[in-house]
């Protein structure tokens, strides 16, 4: 240091620091030789503390105003330097500013993806992010055991090992929740209360207190949320078959307005028909007789489907052949209720042709 610098420093007697960053934590003030000039002005701004510190001992801690450095002010400061008649010359000591304020919009997030089970996807991997706010809640124990000599103390200093201390404790939240993938978005409050309660006594070890921290995001795999979107793509389309006719009748509406193209007429007639023909199978629902289809081949007859009623219930349908059987074995009688198409109400199975032979075979009912 030059000398005239030495004896600035030795004329200075205003102790103060005016912080224009964003992330200092702590800041030492700088002297030469740590000497201060006794009587002299310590000015602690408001979310401020100042420390002093003597041969590595925190000495006396002023809280925000103006402060006279005398031995009336330096209680501590004076044991230590055996101040007992009002000892007037320049005194060693290392003052350190505490900034005090709330450090916000802090971010964390997990590197590696968290590995849980649920219940509805099985093993799945999650990430997450979000942010915290954080404060110095002691500083004599924040500097003694984080700080130490340094004399310009960021949050770069320590906010990696914070966001390691979040990661962790949000795994361990996360698995003991057992909440379902599906409804981890319900629960961030809830999941951000739990954790900022887990992890506050760890941060008081350090000195720090976190005033809030916040869960914005639970996401899971790029190839899973696809599969999602899909999944739910499907409901919300609903019916299927309905939303096939939908964008039939949206390709046909397409084609008409533009016929050709830069195809010839030809091609492009025929590629109509093409499409056409397979417009019109998809139209088609499953089971609807297509127009102009031939009718059934004489000489072939299509078997009858039988439903049979009672007791209030209907069954089938069943062929002939099964109700025979049922005839036979004595769970269809000629007093039970039977219905096939085209008839126009239900009639007892005796009155069937068909069955006749059957009922006649099987004995009636034994009296009572």
């Amino acid at each position: 240091m030059a000398l005239w610098e030495k004896a600035a420093a030795e004329l200075l007697d205003i102790i103060e620091w005016t912080d224009d960053s964003s992330d200092t934590m702590v800041w030492r003030f700088p002297r030469f030789d740590n000497e201060i000039k006794y009587g002299a002005q310590l000015i602690v701004r408001q979310a401020q503390i100042a420390v002093f510190v003597d041969r590595g001992e925190v000495a006396d801690v002023f809280s925000p105003g103006q402060h006279s450095l005398t031995t009336k002010n330096l209680p501590v400061l004076t044991t230590l330097l055996g101040w007992k008649y009002g000892f007037h010359s320049p005194f060693k000591a290392e003052v350190y500013f505490v900034n005090m304020r709330n450090f916000t919009n802090l971010k964390w997030g997990t590197k590696n993806p968290v590995i849980l089970r649920d219940e509805e996807f099985g093993p799945v991997r999650l990430r997450s992010f979000g942010s915290y706010v954080m404060r110095v809640n002691d500083p004599v124990k924040f500097i003694k055991d984080i700080v130490g000599t340094g004399g310009h103390f960021t949050l770069n200093d320590i906010s990696e090992q914070m966001r390691n201390l979040i990661v962790s404790r949000f795994a361990d939240t996360l698995g003991e929740s057992n909440i379902a993938v599906l409804d981890l978005a319900a629960n961030y409050s809830e999941l951000s209360s739990f954790l900022t309660k887990s992890i506050a006594p760890e941060f008081l070890e350090y000195g720090l207190e976190v005033t809030k921290l916040l869960i914005e995001n639970i996401s899971l795999p790029m190839e899973v949320e696809d599969a999602l979107d899909k999944r739910s793509s499907m409901g919300i389309i609903g019916n299927l078959d309905n939303f096939t006719k939908f964008q039939a009748a949206q390709a046909m509406e397409a084609a008409a307005k533009n016929p050709g193209g830069d195809a010839s007429a030809g091609v492009g007639m025929g590629m109509g028909f093409a499409m056409a023909n397979q417009l019109g199978k998809i139209l088609v629902s499953p089971g609807e007789p297509i127009a102009n289809s031939p009718p059934p081949l004489p000489g072939i007859e299509t078997e009858s489907h039988y439903f049979v009623g009672e007791n209030g219930h209907k069954t089938g349908p069943f062929n002939e052949r099964t109700i025979s059987e049922q005839i036979s074995s004595g769970a269809i009688t000629g007093e039970t209720l039977l219905w096939k198409q085209g008839m126009a109400s239900w009639e007892k199975a005796g009155n069937f042709s068909e069955f006749k032979s059957a009922l006649q075979t099987t004995p009636p009912p034994l009296p009572a």
